[in-house]
């Protein structure tokens, strides 16, 4: 029979003697003059430290039940929302690496402005920087203005845009609370026959770009971000029905593959790139056309079939340690149209003067000022980043980047009949980010419009390659100095990083 207790006073003897021990070593390497530290993650080389992401998710979907009419975006005007047919949702994708945060945010919209975006990184205090994309959705809700009951109605309703902020800030607080140790793997796969071009010169970007995200130590996915350069407007301008558009097939897709979640961005899809004729079919067989649900949801299966095969393409990628550089610009507003929609109050972005010079933004122009301001050029203020992720670099540009700026395809010399044959080239996209594998996120933290090669700018008559009424896209961009501003801006961010040098 052994007494109560007698178990524990073993235990504690044994615990006396090895404290006695450890004290006497610590005795003994101070008299040798032994220095001993202990591990502390807050002295560990940063570099060592874990790379850390989370993903979240947040509806956005309009509330068709108020009283409140939804316009739709994207085509003409007076397209009331009858419906919806899927989610217009928010997709959060935070990374984390030691002391610093970052968020990429996909939304199903047009394409949020910069000024609202603002709004949503001053609710995110704790992050190095919030990177907020759009798809360029044209079957969701109206986030700008310009696509209203008529001309001279707004279409926006300021409440949904509180309620974007509000929703898209709780998704990136939900990713940073679900962070996990990760290790990351970068594929591209490339396929042009997905691309229609309806704008001369013919000019793609087909190659989908990819990150996977495997729990570290495992082969598990924890999720993916997939950067496709096509219009989301396979269901058209008839489409009534609320629908994020073919990504949101691609999503389901890949999430039901990979059992994982999935941000979806836009790259270089102006130009315009579009889901193309000809290509995608029913099962029987059948060519399906745009504006039919089964044509959306197999074009997007396509999207997500490339998107896999570009992941099984893939090799690991260092995305450690984070640098960021951003430049606040200025751009000029010399579209007409953009111009009287601000002052019939359809536009309520805010404009400055236009001082000449990108780098600096004059007085705020508003009621006060409009009447001796009326008659000059404003401008808005936007945003050009380059996020350098240890290996990898995403460029940040604020709108619809025509694929010529990102390989530099330009026509030499330019096609008769433009207005600007003699232009400077801008310098390319994949000139500037260098070697190191990159990503670009148009429709970046803003929506300018198109941004086109200043020398492929065509308003004035006789125009280019023959066409009776010129071609479509200048009418929906600021004007013919966009892309000199923004690619010189790009190459001012990426010069801060650094020479890329390719691992």
């Amino acid at each position: 029979m052994r007494m109560p207790g007698c178990s524990l006073f073993r235990h504690l003897n044994r615990r006396r003697a090895v404290g006695l021990w450890l004290r006497s070593c610590l005795l003994l390497a101070c008299l040798s003059g032994v220095s001993i530290s202990f591990a502390d993650e807050s002295t560990c080389d940063p570099a060592e430290k874990p790379l850390l992401a989370g993903f979240a998710t947040a509806d956005i979907t309009p509330d068709l039940e108020t009283k409140k009419p939804v316009w739709m975006a994207g085509y003409g005007m007076g397209r009331r929302a009858t419906g919806v047919h899927d989610p217009i949702m928010c997709r959060a994708m935070v990374l984390s690496h030691g002391d610093q945060k970052i968020a990429i945010v996909g939304l199903d919209l047009i394409g949020l402005q910069f000024p609202t975006v603002k709004r949503i990184r001053e609710e995110l205090p704790e992050f190095a920087y919030v990177l907020v994309t759009s798809t360029h959705n044209h079957e969701g809700p109206d986030v700008i203005g310009i696509w209203g009951r008529g001309p001279f109605s707004r279409g926006v309703d300021d409440d949904y845009i509180d309620q974007i902020v509000e929703r898209t800030v709780g998704a990136c607080r939900e990713a940073l609370a679900g962070v996990t140790p990760v290790t990351a793997q970068f594929g591209t796969s490339d396929d042009a026959s997905l691309l229609g071009d309806s704008r001369l010169p013919k000019v793609k970007d087909g190659i989908l770009r990819v990150l996977r995200f495997n729990r570290a130590g495992s082969d598990r996915p924890a999720g993916i971000l997939v950067q496709w350069n096509c219009h989301p407007e396979a269901m058209g301008p008839k489409n009534t029905l609320l629908t994020a558009d073919f990504p949101a097939a691609t999503v389901d897709a890949l999430a039901k593959q990979y059992g994982c979640p999935v941000v979806y961005t836009s790259g270089a899809l102006g130009g315009l790139m579009a889901p193309p004729d000809g290509i995608v079919k029913s099962e029987a067989g059948v060519e399906l056309k745009e504006g039919d649900f089964e044509f959306n949801q197999k074009y997007g299966e396509a999207v997500a079939k490339l998107a896999s095969s570009a992941i099984d393409r893939s090799a690991p990628i260092e995305l450690r340690p984070f640098q960021i550089e951003r430049k606040r610009v200025a751009v000029p507003v010399q579209n007409p149209l953009y111009r009287l929609a601000r002052l019939l109050g359809v536009l309520k972005r805010e404009v400055f003067l236009w001082k000449g010079n990108e780098n600096e933004l004059g007085e705020l122009v508003n009621n006060d000022n409009l009447d001796k301001n009326l008659n000059k050029t404003t401008a808005v203020e936007t945003e050009v980043a380059c996020l350098e992720l240890g290996d990898l670099r995403i460029g940040c540009l604020p709108g619809e980047v025509y694929p010529e700026l990102v390989y530099g395809e330009f026509e030499e010399p330019a096609a008769a009949g433009v207005d600007f044959p003699d232009a400077p080239l801008e310098p390319s996209v994949k000139s500037i980010l260098g070697d190191k594998p990159w990503m670009l996120m148009g429709l970046a933290n803003d929506e300018v419009g198109y941004i086109l090669p200043k020398r492929q700018w065509d308003k004035v008559a006789p125009y280019a390659y023959e066409k009776p009424d010129g071609q479509y896209g200048e009418i929906n961009s600021c004007g013919p100095e966009t892309a000199p501003i923004l690619m010189r801006a790009l190459q001012e961010v990426v010069a801060k990083l650094g020479p890329a040098e390719a691992e």
